[in-house]
């Protein structure tokens, strides 16, 4: 046992490692979308089953507006508990949208992007008055009431693909 045949043992594993390395990294090209993109259709059909409001939620938005996440807390939900849904979008802009629904004004989702904002007046969306906000982080935050949901649009996106969400809320219809 020498030196020498310890790099003779080794070089053949270094160089497969190399290889394997080398074919990952090329066969991933610029044109790869790191981004995935999720159907949020069995999370809006099981909140809207669960709530005891009116589920309203993002509909026609073009496809340059991937939805990349969606939750409820409506899976253990019983009659009358709030139920909050919530839709994550990556915009054209490659900045992300984010979406809420609740019932409930202190619900987790809902708290995070209105405790603390600061309202800068209204904005028309649609024939919709909603309120503009300024979170915490900068953010603009975009909240409308309807009946007794509360609905939240907020992200880094900018103003204008906030209100194009805000524009595509609707109501459910099964």
């Amino acid at each position: 046992m020498n030196a020498a045949n310890m790099v003779r043992s080794m070089l053949p594993l270094v160089v497969i490692c190399l290889v394997i390395v080398a074919w990952t990294t090329f066969r991933q090209g610029p044109d790869v979308n790191p981004i995935r993109t999720i159907d949020p259709s069995t999370t809006v059909d099981l909140a809207a089953a669960r709530a005891s409001y009116p589920i309203l939620y993002p509909q026609g938005l073009g496809a340059d507006y991937r939805p990349t996440s969606a939750r409820t807390d409506a899976g253990g939900a019983e009659p009358g508990d709030p139920v909050t849904l919530e839709i994550g979008y990556v915009t054209p802009a490659e900045e992300f949208a984010g979406f809420v629904v609740s019932d409930d004004r202190r619900a987790e989702p809902l708290a995070k992007v209105l405790d603390g904002a600061k309202e800068q007046g209204t904005v028309d969306v649609r024939g919709r008055s909603w309120t503009r906000s300024t979170a915490g982080n900068g953010e603009t935050v975009l909240s409308w009431e309807n009946g007794g949901a509360i609905v939240a649009v907020s992200g880094s996106a900018s103003e204008e693909e906030l209100e194009t969400v805000a524009a595509a809320v609707a109501p459910y219809s099964g």
